[in-house]
């Protein structure tokens, strides 16, 4: 299955695709949350998509080492290096310390990640804990001529990287063009040449978060963190680094000249992004109203939603469409979703509950290469580029098979043990593990016990006294005890 692997490249521009990356070991980095507002569902997508890779990697064998920063410094407003900090922003307005906010906003962010069942990372650094090697990295690409300070900033000269080297590699940019798209710079701007970015700024005096530099008291750039978390704990190159699509220009392009004008090598050998994500067939924007959290999905509090959706429901809708193409939200494809999702539910229960029982029949060769060949192309479509759309077509085929064993239309014996439990094992390896899809529980157990209640009144009022025993012994295995009241029955949990 190695070698099979195919990874899509934003360098390719959609026109190639490259060797499979070497095993046993991956790095991969992913451009995490800015902790200063709620998780939108874009960040959802965008870190449910790697989780899955993470995931299907781990199962082919490699070892991942999956890096997730936390950009918890702040910055500025705009990549024009103006404007206000944003978490300095949010303290002031709640009255709390910024790392009040930092800490409030990250734990959100893996309660939202938790609720979709998305994996925590290898690592999770955060950009305020690597202020030095900031620094370190800085003094690296001013040494090298491609870094130079105005006033206590300091930025990249892209011009003089463009000597040797091609900013705008990733996006397929090019200066001129950049250019056409920028404002003249005025006598207040420190740049020298209006696509030059900051590396580190200047803090004022009412600016909260800064620190001591070479160049006096401010704090770093926002494309320098993830070139500098990304080299400590995956080297000057890896594997994948990622991110949504509106990374790829200018955050990614900075990372990529930095990295080469520091250590002359492209930090990363695959570049993957994410689209966006569209509401009725619009762009999901806050000024349309369009836009909602995770939260408001799984409660059905929105304006534009009919119903609520559970978690594994969004997922299971998400997983759908290809992590490059544009996923267009409506009641309509979250309904069918849910169908979707539990049909696949359904699956597993009864998946795990379909024994092999050996009989003296021939095998069913015709089946047995079906089955098979379904086996193999879940594979083969998460080995191309980590096809989840065609990957999930693949297991309702496979989950027909597990159906019609499940009720005697197809006998386990037909297929022999060892396509037997092939066919059990791939799909709950799949759906469970690689596309992360679990079981929810009811959430109305309470309305459960009631009824079971009704049935054990029933029962004593019939004298059913085996009947009775029986409700009360399988309610005790679970750790509820029924109380038999001089004017009621109810139930308490068991002490």
């Amino acid at each position: 299955m190695l070698n099979d692997l195919k990874i899509f490249n934003t360098l390719t521009r959609q026109k190639e695709r490259f060797e499979p990356i070497t095993p046993p070991y991956v790095g991969m980095y992913v451009c995490g949350p800015t902790v200063y507002s709620d998780v939108h569902l874009g960040n959802v997508r965008t870190f449910l998509s790697f989780d899955i890779i993470y995931r299907y990697l781990t199962h082919l064998g490699y070892k991942v080492r999956y890096v997730r920063n936390i950009t918890d410094v702040g910055h500025l407003e705009s990549d024009a290096d103006e404007g206000e900090d944003k978490i300095a922003r949010k303290a002031k307005l709640e009255n709390l310390e910024p790392m009040e906010i930092v800490q409030r906003y990250t734990l959100g962010f893996h309660k939202v990640m938790d609720l979709f069942n998305i994996l925590p990372p290898s690592i999770e650094p955060t950009a305020t804990g690597h202020i030095q090697e900031q620094i370190e990295m800085i003094r690296i690409l001013e040494d090298k001529n491609l870094a130079y300070e105005v006033n206590g900033s300091v930025y990249f000269n892209v011009n003089k990287y463009n000597e040797t080297n091609r900013y705008g590699l990733l996006s397929g940019r090019k200066i001129d063009d950049l250019l056409a798209g920028q404002r003249e710079l005025n006598a207040q701007d420190d740049k020298r040449n209006r696509e030059d970015f900051a590396l580190w700024k200047k803090a004022s005096q009412e600016h909260i978060m800064k620190w001591n530099s070479p160049w006096g008291k401010g704090f770093p750039g926002w494309h320098l963190e993830c070139s500098v978390m990304s080299t400590k704990y995956l080297g000057k190159t890896f594997d994948i680094h990622g991110g949504g699509m509106d990374l790829k220009f200018p955050h990614h392009e900075c990372e990529i000249a930095q990295s080469v004008g520091a250590y002359q090598q492209a930090p990363a050998k695959y570049w993957m992004h994410t689209n966006m994500l569209t509401v009725n067939g619009q762009k999901m924007s806050k000024s349309l109203g369009n836009s909602f959290l995770p939260e408001e999905l799984i409660t059905g509090s929105h304006q534009l939603l009919d119903q609520p959706y559970s978690p594994m429901t969004v997922r299971f809708f998400m997983l759908q469409s290809h992590y490059s193409s544009t996923l267009d939200f409506s009641n309509d494809s979250l309904k069918a979703a849910m169908k979707g999702y539990l049909k696949l539910s359904n699956g597993l229960k009864i998946a795990r509950s379909l024994k092999f029982h050996e009989k003296q029949v021939a095998v069913n060769e015709k089946q047995v290469e079906e089955i098979d060949q379904l086996c193999d192309q879940c594979y083969a479509a998460m080995n191309d580029d980590f096809n989840t759309a065609l990957t999930i077509s693949h297991l309702f085929n496979l989950l027909k098979n597990i159906n019609n064993l499940h009720t005697g239309k197809l006998n386990a014996s037909d297929l022999g043990e060892k396509t037997f439990n092939k066919l059990i094992d791939t799909y709950l390896i799949f759906v469970q593990d690689i596309l992360g899809i679990k079981e929810e529980t009811l959430e109305n157990h309470e309305h459960l016990l009631d009824i079971l209640l009704d049935f054990y009144r029933e029962a004593k009022s019939q004298k059913a006294y085996d009947k009775v025993d029986m409700i009360r012994g399988r309610l005790k295995e679970i750790g509820i005890v029924l109380k038999d009241m001089k004017n009621q029955i109810d139930w308490a949990y068991e002490e």
